[in-house]
């Protein structure tokens, strides 16, 4: 569900460039495969920290065949009143970034069934929202200034909860294979994303830390590991 608003919030700080401490290779041993579209398969996934976000940076590899006028949801995030952060592939193949109502969506080259090493990053003092595809980033764009993601809400890939953790639709599913999913909760600086594209020891994601996440499997989802 896309339609929701809520009023804007007054954070003060957006980044912790100082957390560079904690390291790690993105390189992803597991993946997730959903292998065809349902309304029931999906993965909760729990972070380290409150999603209490006034910035973060999201990244993912993530491959996909799903062709033609579909929605596709790359990562959820709700509480029990509303979306407050959801990517999607939207139905003319354009991604988007919806938070708690209206969204942002970009015109970036199409998911495919090769991978795609795909991150967002959104900070609340400017609302500066920019994609990136393969460490290449996307044009800036202003959206949710003074914006703050609330806590308390569950992360689900696969799905989108129309409401608490139900409510799903199959035909917005996720099929294909989905990886290596980290959050900041922080803006990274732009070479450190192009770091985490090819597999360099980077900081490890203080919300979700992909080596160490744990997940919640529901209904036909594999679990590959992947030699490296």
């Amino acid at each position: 569900m896309k339609a929701e608003f809520r009023g804007p919030c007054h954070p003060s700080i957006f980044t912790k460039p100082d957390k560079l401490a904690k390291f790690a290779s993105s390189a992803a041993l597991r993946s997730l495969v959903f292998p065809q579209e349902t309304s029931t398969s999906y993965v909760e996934m729990i972070p380290l920290k409150s999603m209490d976000l006034q910035a973060f940076t999201l990244c993912m590899r993530v491959a996909t065949e799903l062709k033609g006028k579909r929605e596709v949801i790359l990562f959820a995030y709700r509480t029990q009143e509303i979306d407050e952060l959801n990517v999607w592939r939207e139905l003319d193949g354009r991604l988007s970034l919806y938070m708690s109502g209206e969204g942002v969506l970009f015109e970036l080259p199409q998911l495919g069934g090769l991978e795609t090493h795909l991150c967002v990053s959104w900070d609340s003092i400017s609302g500066a929202t920019t994609f990136f595809l393969d460490g290449k980033k996307s044009l800036t764009k202003i959206y949710r200034k003074y914006h703050t993601v609330r806590p308390g809400g569950k992360i689900i890939i696969g799905q989108d909860a129309d409401n608490y953790v139900g409510g799903f639709d199959a035909k917005q599913s996720f099929v294909g294979e989905i990886s290596d999913i980290n959050m900041w909760d922080f803006v990274l600086p732009e070479k450190t994303v192009r770091d985490v594209f090819v597999g360099k020891r980077v900081v490890r994601g203080e919300v979700l830390d992909w080596e160490s996440a744990e997940l919640k499997m529901h209904g036909n989802v594999q679990v590959m590991e992947n030699e490296m």
